[in-house]
């Protein structure tokens, strides 16, 4: 009987179409801009990742732009010194005019998966998950193309990179 009822719903009522396959219009969501974002920022980022030596060098540049794009709570904790923070839920046209002065401006980009042994201030994510290509991507649609992006795993305890925050009096740096 039940097979039955299964049978007369799935004829009727067409189980195969759900309203998640339906368009739904929304004029703030562009997930096909998003791809072709991405497919260009793929091109870009492969010559943008840079080492630790050439982050430090870039971030020693008066014009250039440290962004840290996690949560406040875990930038409090422990960040690259002179490292602005706006959450990447907080980015906004207005709000990155307010950190980042132009969109030509030089901006070095890091995240949770760029440091071992600190789980506290970087829990790391999946790697497809990576704070990094989701900022990448994110600046790149606002108009910022000056982007690099701290490329090798480093470990907290050895990295060359000065940090600040609550959690950097135990850091040997």
């Amino acid at each position: 009987m039940k097979q039955y009822i299964l049978a007369i719903y799935i004829i009727c009522c067409g189980a195969a179409s759900t309203p998640a396959q339906d368009h739904i219009p929304n004029r703030l969501i562009d997930y096909d801009g998003f791809l072709r974002n991405a497919e260009a920022v793929d091109k870009l980022r492969e010559n943008r990742r840079v080492t630790e030596d050439q982050f430090l060098e870039m971030a020693s540049a008066p014009a250039t732009v440290i962004l840290d794009a996690r949560s406040s709570a875990k930038y409090q904790l422990l960040h690259i010194k002179g490292a602005k923070n706006l959450s990447l839920p907080d980015i906004t046209q207005a709000e990155l005019a307010k950190v980042i002065p132009s969109q030509s401006t030089r901006v070095l980009i890091y995240c949770n998966n760029n440091f071992l042994n600190q789980q506290p201030a970087f829990p790391p994510k999946f790697a497809t998950a990576s704070l990094n290509i989701y900022t990448f991507n994110t600046l790149y649609s606002y108009g910022y193309t000056n982007i690099y992006e701290l490329g090798p795993l480093l470990d907290i305890a050895k990295t060359k990179l000065p940090f600040e925050g609550d959690s950097a009096a135990g850091l040997s740096h």
